[in-house]
């Protein structure tokens, strides 16, 4: 029996006072769109839960740190930057290190100054940190405050005695103990996806029974089906890391027969760790004779990202490694098919042959097969665009919410 299957699923809360709801994301702001910097899934994931939890009547307050001297001290936070401010969820901008954006693996210099500082704060049920910088810091601040702490990863690091696959790498040197620290100590651990779950109980040594898995929703009202573009494109959205395997998709276009070949569209900005990325990616298209049919977009607005989606032909998605693969489910919602790789938690956010197509090989021949037959297939493409759609309908950032809520409540409970 997979470990999966033992941990506590999404059950809808009942009724009951109001929280007063810490959610800790210290190296990246909630408010930033994915695909800037270090911005990605989990930035979409906070925002929306937190913008949810709000909505159902509870109290949020986000932490993030202060990477620009033009933010303010505090300010709503909101679903998406044309929405109305709501009280009941508040941005907050921490001092601890320099206001400028430094390297991802920086930000473990300033988690003891980024825990002292909220100390400063009002008094909170819960404190729910997410990545493992922000739990390192906020973890003895709830301690101080006598209440619960729940951890979310959303990157795990690897192993350092085990083999890495191309792009992984322990993102620090205290990462793995700091990680494995959170999963024991903390008062539980909320996973994206079962598959991130096995990895904490497996890699991180987390109890079974204090670990829950709350799968992400998606906005489908934002993300919704349109006209596809008249000059055939694919998207392939994220940070510009070698995690995310870009390299695979340009090489797998390559070899697209050219009365099919699409034009592939780029998403996204590279994070400080990976200035040079861009530049490989480049010359990869130029030595792989594509260079005119791959084009860099750039980050985009969740608006901008929508339209993108909805005018594809199809979503490819060849991460070395993902807890989920929200980008899976913002096409899904698009109606547009996914070509994904079988890793984590990509296996559930697509449905392979239903949804979409999970590839367990990264050979780039693989690849391109399954592009191609996609789009010279149009009754295959529909049908996995209608099966897709319907899917996401019925994964909300509400449900997510009131899910949260179910573990937050049962962390409150005495043992």
């Amino acid at each position: 029996m997979r470990v999966a299957a033992g941990y506590a699923r999404l059950v809808p809360s009942q009724p009951k006072a109001p929280l007063r709801i810490a959610l800790v994301c210290l190296h990246t702001s909630p408010a930033s769109d994915p695909g800037i910097g270090d911005a990605g899934g989990m930035n979409v994931v906070v925002r929306n839960q937190a913008v949810a939890l709000g909505a159902l009547g509870h109290t949020v307050d986000v932490f993030t740190r202060r990477s620009s001297p033009d933010q303010p001290v505090s300010t709503p936070l909101t679903a998406s930057a044309c929405d109305d401010g709501d009280e009941s969820v508040t941005l907050h901008f921490v001092d601890a290190g320099p206001a400028t954006p430094v390297a991802k693996g920086v930000h473990e210099e300033f988690m003891k100054a980024f825990g002292l500082a909220l100390d400063s704060f009002g008094e909170y049920d819960i404190v729910h940190s997410h990545h493992w910088f922000s739990g390192m810091a906020a973890l003895p601040w709830a301690g101080r405050m006598g209440v619960p702490h729940l951890q979310s990863f959303h990157s795990i690091a690897a192993d350092p005695s085990s083999p890495l696959s191309e792009g992984e790498r322990p993102e620090s040197p205290g990462r793995l103990a700091g990680e494995s620290w959170l999963a024991q100590n903390s008062d539980g651990v909320i996973a994206i996806s079962a598959a991130e779950a096995d990895t904490v109980v497996k890699r991180l040594g987390a109890e079974l029974d204090r670990v829950s898995v709350v799968a992400p929703g998606v906005d489908s009202k934002l993300f919704h089906p349109g006209d596809r573009a008249e000059s055939p494109f694919v998207v392939a959205a994220g940070r510009l890391d070698p995690l995310k395997g870009f390299d695979l998709a340009i090489e797998a276009l390559a070899l697209v027969p050219a009365s099919l070949r699409p034009e592939l569209v780029i998403a996204g900005e590279e994070s400080v760790d990976y200035a040079h990325y861009p530049a490989e990616l480049l010359a990869l298209a130029a030595s792989s004779g594509v260079a005119d049919r791959v084009r860099f977009v750039g980050p985009q607005s969740r608006a901008d990202l929508a339209a993108l989606l909805r005018e594809a032909r199809l979503v490819v998605i060849p991460s070395h490694s993902e807890t989920y693969g929200l980008v899976a489910l913002e096409a899904a919602a698009s109606a547009t098919p996914v070509v994904a790789a079988a890793a984590g938690g990509l296996r559930e956010a697509v449905v392979d042959g239903v949804t979409g197509v999970v590839l367990a090989s990264r050979a780039p021949g693989v690849w391109a097969s399954a592009i191609g037959g996609i789009l010279q297939d149009q009754a295959r493409a529909a049908s996995l665009a209608s099966t897709a759609r319907a899917r996401a309908t019925g994964l909300s950032w509400e449900h997510s919410a009131d899910a949260l809520v179910a573990v937050y409540r049962r962390a409150l409970t005495p043992r």
